[in-house]
């Protein structure tokens, strides 16, 4: 599933250098996660990097992109088959 950045986001800017797919970037107003480019960071990391450096905790599940360990690795593996 990907993640997405409530409205409680104190743009910090910490998320954004920590998400190894760049699906972190500035939105009109918070930061915001490209669902196509989120993968929880299966592949790369064992817990989504965004996550654990935010200090006010505004990211969660996205409620419509729901996605199976096996879906994110998928998209890991597409997203990172011409690098």
């Amino acid at each position: 599933m990907a993640l997405i950045i409530n409205d409680d986001c104190i743009n910090c800017d910490v998320c954004e250098p920590q998400c190894p797919n760049d699906a972190i970037y500035m939105g009109k107003e918070i930061y915001e996660i490209d669902p196509e480019k989120c993968t929880e960071c299966v592949g790369h990391h064992d817990e989504p990097q965004c996550m654990v450096v935010c200090p006010v905790d505004c990211i969660d599940p996205h409620p419509d992109y729901k996605e199976s360990p096996d879906d994110l690795m998928a998209k890991f593996k597409k997203l990172t088959a011409n690098k």
